[in-house]
């Protein structure tokens, strides 16, 4: 448990400080949308909306990948002003 997330859960992922973009994030899904929280300023951002039955989500380097029932949705932090 970090921050209040549950990191066993399969809708919340760590970005691990040194491994490219959002490291020390906690990023996760909730009620269709996927955000990033950061410990440090207790603030969290909406990255993407309308994500439709979601079933777990990976980041590796800066790519986050959700899973979901009919897709896989691929997201490229680099490409995301913060």
């Amino acid at each position: 448990m970090m921050d209040g997330f549950d990191l066993n859960s399969p809708l919340v992922c760590e970005g691990i400080i040194g491994d490219g973009c959002g490291g020390g994030r906690i990023f996760f899904i909730e009620d269709g949308l996927l955000q990033a929280y950061d410990p440090q300023s207790k603030n969290s951002i909406i990255l993407l909306k309308n994500i439709k039955d979601a079933i777990s989500i990976s980041k590796k380097v800066c790519i986050i990948s959700i899973k979901c029932k009919s897709e896989i949705i691929k997201i490229d932090l680099s490409k995301i002003n913060s």
